[in-house]
């Protein structure tokens, strides 16, 4: 838990540097029967972009943490993704909570059948925070890559994409995208069959929030 506090005091304090601090990123591992597990090649691969195009020094290893763990503690930034169903217990919820409150940051990006499931979830971990829709001249879309809200990855029900935050005190702590598909972009191009642009556009809308995280 430590180091999720010092990374929140550094930020808080300016002397944090994004560039030049080591960290791992780590992918929310949940009951309920959803895939946890989908979109393999995602993380990484925006790991190596963010590395390569921001100077980050992220650790390519990229570890399944469950949601009650105190290894949830380890990682400033989580990533949640899955089709279906998704169930946190109390003690989940509240292990969750703690994490996020004490200057942990969750994104979720539905990966086509989530949004049902995923926001009675979070009315467990955050009963009096409803989630809001970003607008888009927010900063998360004008950090290095400038975006007009979320880009559109995969069309899904046609719906336009939306970016949705829980924020607590003025910090965003968790993001959830919707209707965009994001981490499908960030796989490898021939999984989906996306194209460069695609692909490129994604990465680019995931480095700007690895961005906005840990430099709000």
């Amino acid at each position: 838990m430590k180091s999720i506090f010092i990374i929140t005091l550094l930020c808080v304090s300016g002397m944090f540097s994004f560039a030049q601090s080591s960290f791992e990123l780590a992918v929310l591992k949940y009951n309920g029967g959803g895939d946890y597990y989908a979109n393999p090649t995602a993380l990484p691969n925006l790991v190596s972009f963010s590395n390569e195009n921001l100077g980050t020094n992220i650790s390519k290893e990229v570890p399944y943490v469950e949601v009650g763990s105190s290894d949830l503690f380890r990682y400033p930034f989580i990533h949640m993704t899955g089709h279906g169903n998704v169930v946190f217990s109390t003690t989940e919820a509240e292990n969750l909570r703690t994490y996020l409150l004490g200057g942990g940051f969750l994104h979720i990006d539905d990966n086509y059948g989530m949004d049902e499931f995923i926001r009675v979830e979070l009315k467990k971990v955050f009963p009096d925070n409803e989630l809001v829709e970003l607008p888009f001249d927010h900063e998360i879309f004008h950090q290095k890559y400038d975006f007009n809200g979320l880009p559109k990855i995969h069309e899904h029900d046609g719906g336009r994409a939306q970016a949705f935050a829980i924020i607590i005190d003025g910090r965003i702590v968790c993001l959830y995208t919707y209707e965009t598909d994001l981490s499908d972009g960030w796989e490898n191009p021939e999984v989906h069959n996306d194209s460069k642009e695609k692909h490129e556009e994604a990465l680019k809308m995931g480095a700007n929030i690895l961005m906005y995280v840990f430099m709000q």
